[in-house]
């Protein structure tokens, strides 16, 4: 869905440090969203945490970098970071042009799925925080 000029499919979860989630049963695919690789710009480097590492909601896992900005991932729920995207390693770039499919980021096995509770989920939440987020950091 277009929310805002941004596109923010409906099927996803979304954190306030702009990283979506999808749930796909037993493991939930987090990557960054639109508004975030927009306002990032080109993205040159990921940082891929190994395979197994334990993750805390809302502590800081990994780190993301464009020629103007550097970023910090944090869990979104807590749990075992099960897969990365090894692409990225030699494409980062994958998150500007696909992010919501080739350029998924990790794949986490939450330890408490009720945590997708804490994250934004309706057009109404998305929109309101998007809105300030756009107030915040787009400049005309």
């Amino acid at each position: 869905m277009d929310i805002r000029g941004y596109n923010m499919p409906e099927d996803l979860y979304y954190e306030e440090n702009h990283f979506w989630i999808r749930d796909e049963g037993d493991t939930l695919v987090m990557g960054m969203d639109d508004f975030a690789q927009l306002l990032a710009g080109e993205i040159v480097y990921v940082q891929l945490p190994d395979e197994g590492k334990e993750l805390k909601a809302g502590k800081k896992f990994a780190k993301i970098e464009s020629g103007k900005w550097l970023g910090k991932v944090y869990a979104p729920v807590s749990g075992e970071l099960i897969a990365v995207n090894e692409e990225l390693e030699t494409n980062p770039g994958l998150i500007n042009d696909d992010c919501y499919g080739k350029g998924w980021m990790f794949k986490i096995k939450p330890s408490d799925k009720g945590e997708l509770d804490n994250l934004m989920r309706t057009v109404e939440e998305i929109d309101t925080w998007l809105a300030e987020e756009i107030e915040k950091y787009v400049t005309e």
